[in-house]
């Protein structure tokens, strides 16, 4: 079997979430951030998910995403229900789960090429 190193076309890949933060390439960021496979936003306003209103989610949005995950820090905690309609009424699917699974979530959906735009309140 031949195995062949492939890198990604894109900037910005997860590599680790910890107490201390989140690890995107070689820089553990410890504030809530907004990531794309080519962009990083770093000192997003929300410090925790019942934090975040529906105008946070506009730093997202305006990167045109088909899909947004929400990294809620160490444990999944749903946001309000405007914040969640804020994506849906666009027709903008959200997933929301801990930063950990957000990670990797979006690292697949990155590898695969999607129009992917995550939000990791830290």
């Amino acid at each position: 079997m031949q195995l062949t190193l492939e890198n990604p076309d894109f900037r910005y890949l997860l590599r680790g979430v910890s107490a201390d933060g989140v690890l995107v390439n070689d820089k553990t960021i410890n504030r809530s951030f907004v990531l794309t496979p080519h962009e990083l936003i770093e000192d997003w306003r929300p410090r925790s998910s019942q934090d975040l209103v529906a105008d946070d989610m506009q730093a997202l949005l305006g990167l045109n995403p088909v899909l947004v995950i929400l990294g809620t820090g160490t444990r999944q905690q749903f946001p309000s229900a405007a914040v969640m309609a804020s994506c849906l009424t666009r027709g903008i699917g959200i997933e929301v789960m801990d930063n950990a699974a957000a990670a990797r979530t979006f690292n697949v959906l990155a590898t695969e090429g999607r129009k992917v735009v995550a939000g990791f309140i830290v």
